[in-house]
């Protein structure tokens, strides 16, 4: 979809039967859109309704030179221990959890508190 923005309405109109769990790690992807106040759900809750079972967005403006930090740690977490590449869409909380307290040295607080978990 590189010619195209990808909307929810798209992902929605797809179906994934089998969605577990998504990453948004762009900006403002767990709130509203003040230029379309029609809309009522943002993204991640977009993403829940189409049957993702667990996400993680943004509140706000994500730097993504420190986020990257946050991201490499979340991943760390999800997969470990590495059970033969199983994703386990329960452990999201912990794993963003166990991230944010592994980059406090590195990350400022208002870049670690931006990432909220959505879900089981």
């Amino acid at each position: 979809m590189r010619d195209e923005h990808l909307t929810l309405l798209d992902i929605m109109d797809k179906g994934f039967p089998h969605a577990e769990f998504a990453f948004l790690s762009t900006c403002h992807t767990a709130v509203g859109d003040k230029e379309t106040p029609d809309e009522v759900i943002h993204l991640a809750a977009g993403l829940q309704f189409s049957r993702f079972k667990s996400v993680v967005g943004t509140l706000w403006e994500v730097d993504n030179f420190v986020a990257k930090h946050i991201v490499e740690a979340f991943y760390k977490y999800m997969f470990h221990p590495k059970e033969e590449g199983v994703m386990d869409c329960t452990k999201a909380a912990w794993a963003l959890n166990c991230a944010t307290h592994a980059v406090k040295t590195k990350v400022p607080l208002e870049q670690r508190m931006v990432f909220v978990h959505i879900g089981v």
